[in-house]
């Protein structure tokens, strides 16, 4: 298959340091150039791929200062995207409803993964006009505030199982590891752990927007003896950071479309405890891979339980439900459905899509 990959721009793929989506499409393609297709990736033109690149731009946009409209660079990347349209038998954007016009213009399919969150009522009436537009979800929750658009399927996101080596015993701190901001609830975080009574070290970005309530809500509460600050940390960091942790603490306050450091604490072994909003339920097995709580009571009392949790358990879970392999294999399995059916739709019985053969599609 000839498949080209739409990344956002914000962060490279994959991201130097936090970047959920970009890493998640950094892991999807290349497995997918493992497995043999013909990759393109658009992406910033510091992003480092096994595919063929086209650059946008020299950086990604949160590392250059110059930029100050970021949606300008993402309407270019789909004028570009749509000229080369023909190119390609599945195009796979992961940058929200920015191609959602140029889908109805080509012949190409087009399948959009949402990463975000829906439940934001100016979503509404756009959804409602493109409504025919082809999606995945990431779980089963993120659909909830939009049901009745074109869910093609849920595809859960994957890591490679060689990214992150199992720590077979568990660690003397409780972690949380993403971004700071008042709906990750890292003031949760830290309320849970002085409760229980164990070191708390916090590596997580703070963004323009967040910075506010930084300084004025989360910083104050870093002082205490028991939190560590470390700041952003990168990819190579995660496996020692997480891995050496006896939980990820995941208090969150919204509804999570996936949850990406779920599972890579999975990955280390490391058990979860979470509180139940979105992806929660999906990705946590209360009792076996962590604990789903629903306040700072039943966290307290979840740490104490860690001890009954089998880290060995945690990275088998990993294993079976959220590699990038397992990611890949349904990706592919839902361009297939999508080509299929556009072919039927869009062509003549007589004539293939753009004239060319999809009988080989690996």
């Amino acid at each position: 298959m000839k498949i080209a990959q739409i990344a956002p721009l914000y962060e490279s793929v994959p991201p130097r340091y936090y970047g959920g989506t970009e890493r998640v499409v950094y892991h999807l393609t290349e497995e997918l150039v493992r497995m043999g297709h013909d990759v393109t990736l658009y992406a910033s033109g510091d992003s480092l791929t096994s595919a063929r690149l086209v650059p946008l731009g020299s950086q990604a946009l949160r590392l250059d200062s110059s930029c100050i409209d970021q949606i300008v660079h993402h309407v270019l990347m789909v004028e570009r995207v749509y000229r080369a349209a023909e190119q390609y038998d599945i195009i796979h954007s992961h940058i929200d409803y920015f191609p959602f016009s140029m889908v109805r213009r080509v012949r190409t399919p087009v399948v959009t993964t949402l990463h975000g969150r829906l439940d934001l009522k100016d979503l509404v009436p756009l959804y409602m006009d493109f409504a025919d537009v082809p999606l995945v979800s990431i779980s089963n929750a993120q659909r909830d505030p939009l049901p009745w658009v074109n869910w093609l399927d849920t595809v859960y996101h994957g890591i490679p199982a060689q990214s992150y080596q199992p720590y077979e015993q568990p660690g003397t701190y409780l972690a949380f590891l993403g971004r700071i901001s008042p709906e990750k609830r890292v003031d949760r975080a830290i309320e849970i752990a002085k409760r229980a009574n164990l070191p708390l070290k916090i590596a997580a970005k703070v963004s323009i927007p967040d910075r506010e309530y930084f300084t004025s809500t989360i910083e104050p509460l870093m002082s205490h003896p028991l939190i560590e600050y470390r700041g952003e940390i990168g990819e190579k960091d995660k496996n020692e950071f997480l891995g050496n942790a006896a939980a990820l603490i995941f208090p969150i306050d919204w509804p999570e479309p996936f949850g990406l450091v779920m599972i890579e604490a999975l990955a280390c072994g490391t058990p979860v405890i979470a509180r139940a909003h979105g992806s929660v339920p999906e990705i946590i097995e209360h009792g076996v891979n962590g604990f789903i709580v629903q306040n700072e009571d039943e966290a307290v009392e979840a740490v104490k339980a860690l001890p009954g949790i089998s880290r060995k358990k945690c990275r088998e879970i990993f294993e079976e439900r959220f590699t990038a392999r397992r990611m890949a294999r349904d990706y592919v399995t839902v361009y297939r459905k999508l080509i299929s059916s556009s072919r039927h739709l869009k062509q003549p019985a007589s004539s293939g899509v753009h004239g060319r053969d999809y009988s080989d599609t690996r």
